[in-house]
């Protein structure tokens, strides 16, 4: 598409029990629209919030042209909150960010401008991270290395899913069905033109983080394992060292005994040897079964996700009707 042509900028902005975001959420928005006219939709999915978030949002935009709210039947995910709203998005681009305000609305007028110079792809390149712990920071840049470093994508190093895709981007993601996407590596996988907006980000500007430890772990090993076979492979190698070694070692007792004509000594140690390697065992089973259980996912052939309804406030002529 030409630079004329690239007018039309969705955003799209997964909900989780964010209704005391919502206010200061949907006021950030409008005044970032007052500055960017390109932004004419706005795309909330709704993940199943328990907290009224949908009835929440739906006052707050009633009167508001370009809103659309995806209700989910029930919480399937983040990133399959990301990926409805990649589906139902209709501008030339979209840019995906997090309801919390740590993506910051500005970076986001970088992107559109950086688009419109003709990239695909523009992601938000984290310079440093505020309001989260020191563990926090470290296992994530950790991450993002062992996942460049395992994969076959040439992902970008510290960045999230705040980015701007184009419409040529968005149709490619679409024809992808997995039922466990990990967006910020398909989209690198996809290819087309792609560049990074360096940004600070901010703390949440209220509330609570909802990705516990627990999905973050989940997600960096759904990443690892959709992208990278080296997992399976680095275990059939440690596998045949351990054999190796298992190989040396009996010989080396074996020799011991003949040439001492007795027992060797330290059963205890053999005993916390078996431990050892039985555990070792047990997790590269765990890798196998980690894979296994993705193939079981894709195969079951079920939707991922569920819509229970996509609202958007009526015609500004049907309201004054009404």
């Amino acid at each position: 598409m030409s630079g004329e042509q690239r007018a039309s900028v969705s955003l799209i902005i997964p909900l989780y029990n964010e209704v005391d975001m919502m206010p200061g959420l949907v006021r950030a928005i409008e005044a970032f629209r007052s500055e960017r006219p390109e932004v004419d939709e706005i795309v909330f999915v709704d993940d199943g919030s328990t907290d009224g978030t949908a009835r929440k949002t739906q006052r707050l935009v009633s009167d508001l042209p370009g809103y659309v709210l995806i209700q989910f039947s029930r919480n399937f995910g983040h990133q399959l909150a990301v990926t409805a709203g990649m589906h139902f998005a209709s501008g030339d681009a979209a840019i995906i960010l997090d309801a919390d305000l740590q993506d910051p609305l500005p970076v986001a007028g970088e992107m559109i401008d950086t688009w419109q110079q003709g990239y695909d792809v523009v992601y938000g390149v984290r310079r440093q991270r505020d309001g989260v712990s020191w563990l926090q920071r470290a296992t994530a840049r950790v991450f993002y290395r062992v996942f460049r470093r395992m994969s076959e994508v040439d992902a970008p190093l510290d960045t999230g899913d705040f980015r701007l895709v184009s419409r040529a981007v968005l149709d490619a993601y679409r024809e992808l069905d997995e039922q466990q996407p990990y967006v910020r590596g398909l989209i690198s996988w996809l290819g087309f033109n792609q560049t990074g907006v360096e940004y600070d980000r901010e703390p949440r500007a209220g509330g609570s983080s909802k990705y516990a430890w627990r999905d973050r772990m989940r997600l960096a090993l759904d990443g690892i394992a959709s992208f990278s076979g080296r997992p399976l492979r680095l275990a059939v190698r440690i596998g045949l060292g351990v054999s190796v070694l298992s190989m040396v070692g009996l010989l080396w007792v074996l020799v011991a005994r003949l040439a001492t004509d007795s027992t060797v000594p330290g059963w205890a140690s053999i005993l916390f040897v078996g431990f050892f390697f039985g555990g070792l065992q047990i997790f590269f089973l765990g890798v196998v079964g980690s894979y296994l259980a993705r193939v079981y996912e894709e195969v079951k052939g079920r939707p991922r996700y569920i819509v229970r309804e996509v609202w958007s406030p009526p015609p500004a002529e049907e309201s004054s009707q009404d």
